[in-house]
């Protein structure tokens, strides 16, 4: 198998990448594997701080929300959590951990704690209710294991006037077999790789002269075509979705009458998926073809055994 990212990308955490010389099932295996097999940082587990307190203006608040504590950790847990794998181990492999048991279990090389403290609005405030954010956790460590920018915005539950939130969550590695919040990317599809030509170009207008725009603004026209042939993979893709504006049902189809002919080129697949922001895209298609790399090997190694 052979892989390559196609021009243009990463776009944000979106990636595209050509996969030739290889099949189906080859290709399920590493979606399969970005899946369940990629390791990242999740919040797994959270404490939350009880009790009335009074602030200097002498109000009373009280630790209460109006999510239950578990809708809340909930939350938490499926917020983006920034994982460098080279510096983490997991809890079970964490050398502190030895000899202690599992509710014990928590040290520097295998857990990231987060810290959240906020109020709702003051009594003689306008507002009503305050939004608590993803990005009012304050990570107890290293300022790059703070929630990224892009998810700051994330909306975790809200406060009224004499309520207050504090709570202690805890990060570790895990895998998305093991739980959802443990998954890295989210729709990891891919399709067979397709190029496009140009049969019948005088009835090919009656797509063209739609005056279609992708929505990386590519314009649906015949320059996508050279000597009647096009292999862009993006722009086929483009052109793959435009066909839709002459086909059956929109009253365009005799016209067109097939004036663009999409074929499957063998052995090649395009592979796409969007990492949520806690690794980056190249690195969990890396760790998911190492992942399987590393389960071959052990199987070669054990048939090899059982066959000396």
């Amino acid at each position: 198998m052979k892989a390559e990212v196609v021009d243009g990308w990463p776009k944000d955490n979106k990636i595209r990448i050509i996969l030739s010389k290889t099949n189906a099932a080859q290709v399920n295996s590493l979606r399969r594997a970005i899946l369940a097999d990629v390791p990242k940082m999740a919040i797994t587990k959270v404490r939350f701080e009880q009790g009335v307190t009074q602030d200097d203006q002498g109000e009373i608040i009280e630790s209460v929300n109006v999510l239950p504590d578990e809708v809340l950790a909930h939350r938490l847990a499926m917020v983006p959590v920034p994982t460098f794998l080279e510096e983490f181990v997991f809890p079970e492999d964490d050398p502190n951990n030895e000899n202690l048991p599992e509710d014990q279990w928590g040290s520097p090389l295998s857990q990231i704690i987060y810290h959240l403290s906020i109020r709702g609005p003051p009594a003689d405030s306008e507002d009503e209710v305050k939004t608590v954010y993803a990005g009012d956790l304050n990570v107890l460590g290293e300022t790059k294991l703070q929630i990224k920018d892009e998810h700051k915005r994330i909306p975790l539950t809200i406060l009224s006037k004499g309520q207050y939130l504090e709570l202690y969550a805890y990060a570790t590695l895990g895998r998305g077999k093991d739980h959802a919040k443990w998954c890295p990317a989210s729709a990891v599809t891919f399709q067979p790789r397709q190029k496009a030509t140009l049969a019948k170009p005088k009835k090919a207008n009656v797509l063209f002269n739609l005056d279609l725009t992708s929505k990386s603004g590519r314009k649906i026209n015949s320059k996508m075509f050279t000597n009647k042939e096009c292999t862009d993979v993006d722009a086929v893709l483009d052109l793959e979705r435009a066909l839709h504006q002459v086909g059956y049902g929109t009253g365009r189809d005799e016209a067109f009458d097939n004036a663009i002919v999409m074929e499957d080129i063998e052995g090649e697949y395009v592979f796409s998926f969007e990492s949520d922001g806690s690794l980056p895209s190249e690195e969990i298609f890396n760790r998911a073809c190492a992942e399987l790399v590393s389960r071959f090997e052990k199987i070669t190694g054990e048939v090899d055994t059982a066959l000396a």
